[in-house]
């Protein structure tokens, strides 16, 4: 995982105005907290934290540390998930210098939330004291040089969610790589079955997959930014998804978790999804299914690649206008860590992938039902998630990037390749980094 400062994400000059339209919204302040004294602990005090998540339930969780932390209680607000308008809540009540001790922040979003000030270092209360209770990869997408910005909360690791008795209808088994993968699909046509979707409106599936070829589309060097989403790996992802969709592979009239997606998939006439591990509690929403589906690994790219990829992910992330730093770190790491905080999680919130390797969650290591007595947590998911590229970051504009992605795939109808949707969407995130302030350049071989 390549760690950046909080200078070359600002570099260029980038100012208050241009932090401000990054954010979409008005500057939550000129001055990182960052940059002030750090603030003591409580001392004994009796104080309340405030905790904003999109998560169901999770005051139940809360109400676990509350039990035995009678000083530092902790009380959550329900907001929607980030973009659906919990960022822009987010983001209004730092402007208005307020808003919570925690706020749940996507791993991807974190570069953005930092260059409105909206973060606390974690780094300068300790955090780096509890980076070996966390998987690596995830702490990377945390850590920049000069701090850590974010405790992981969750992630999601990939596999294949697969139909065995669908995949019998051709003599098929689940497929180890992607070249198989397309030989099942064609079988499987002629049974007028598709293996999977292909989302064209939602970037960061493709995303995953390219990450999961080798792909690593930006860096942050000293003199501004480098992007590079023209790399082999983008394009063999990208030449391979062009293929199956010409070839009528891949169903592309909707996406998996959709309603047609949940018809069809009980019809039997969708025999499976790639996706993130916390699929699996969707896919226990199919009419019927249980006892009919299994998990198997991520179909790899063969000599090349990693063995999975990352789907989703969070973070409980300090806000800029806590006055109890601190302690809000130590609640995010009970929370994340700790066998109790992993297990309520899990049981009242559904929290994705455990983003400690040592505890995977109580409920997580028995047999599954739904799944055929799978124990595919255990023989799954954990190895998916030691096979991850750590060279991947996210950058500044990650959801206009995935906007600009997905405009330029929901051509593909009319005519336009993913491949020279790529290359025009490349273009377009420069200027999109350049109008905004940031210096960024093509990488060049």
């Amino acid at each position: 995982m390549a760690r950046f400062t909080r200078r070359q994400l600002l570099h260029a000059g980038l100012g208050t105005a241009a932090m401000g339209l990054l954010a979409g919204c008005a500057t939550p302040g000129i001055r990182s907290v960052n940059a002030a004294p750090v603030i003591p602990p409580a001392g004994g005090e009796k104080i309340t934290l405030t905790y904003w998540s999109w998560l169901k339930d999770v005051q139940k969780v809360a109400d676990i540390w509350n039990a035995s932390h009678p000083n530092v209680q902790v009380e959550t607000v329900w907001i929607p998930g980030g973009n659906s308008g919990g960022y822009q809540k987010l983001y209004s009540a730092l402007a208005a210098g307020g808003g919570p001790d925690l706020g749940q922040v996507e791993l991807r979003s974190i570069p953005e939330f930092m260059l409105v000030n909206g973060l606390v270092d974690l780094a300068r209360y300790g955090a780096n004291d509890f980076a070996h209770l966390y998987d690596e990869t995830l702490w990377g997408q945390v850590s920049f040089t000069d701090g850590v910005y974010g405790i992981p909360q969750d992630s999601g690791p990939m596999a294949m969610f697969y139909q065995p008795s669908v995949l019998d209808q051709v003599g098929g088994t689940n497929p180890g790589t992607w070249d198989e993968w397309a030989g099942l699909a064609r079988e499987l046509r002629r049974k007028d079955v598709y293996l999977d979707c292909f989302p064209l409106g939602d970037a960061s599936v493709f995303t995953a997959f390219a990450a999961q070829a080798g792909a690593s589309w930006f860096r942050a060097e000293e003199d501004g930014w480098v992007i590079n989403m023209t790399d082999e790996a983008t394009l063999k992802a990208a030449r391979f998804f062009d293929q199956a969709i010409d070839e009528d592979l891949v169903q592309t009239g909707f996406g998996a978790y959709s309603p047609g997606w949940f018809a069809a998939t009980a019809r039997g006439t969708v025999a499976s999804v790639v996706s993130g591990s916390w699929g699996d509690a969707l896919i226990e929403g199919v009419s019927g299914g249980s006892g009919k589906w299994r998990v198997a690994p991520m179909p790899t790219w063969g000599d090349t690649g990693f063995g999975s990829s990352y789907l989703g992910g969070s973070t409980a992330a300090v806000l800029a206008n806590s006055k109890h730093p601190r302690e809000a770190l130590e609640f995010a790491v009970w929370m994340t860590t700790s066998q109790e905080g992993i297990d309520a999680e899990i049981s009242n919130s559904g929290i994705g992938w455990s983003p400690t390797p040592d505890f995977i969650g109580t409920p997580r290591q028995a047999p599954s039902e739904f799944f055929g007595g799978q124990r595919y947590h255990e023989e799954i998911f954990v190895p998916a998630a030691r096979q991850q590229n750590q060279d991947w970051s996210w950058w500044p504009v990650t959801q206009q990037s995935f906007n600009i992605l997905s405009d330029g795939f929901r051509k593909k109808a009319s005519g336009t390749s993913l491949v020279d949707s790529i290359a025009t969407a490349e273009q377009q995130i420069m200027t999109v980094f350049k109008n905004k302030g940031l210096s960024i350049r093509k990488e060049t071989a």
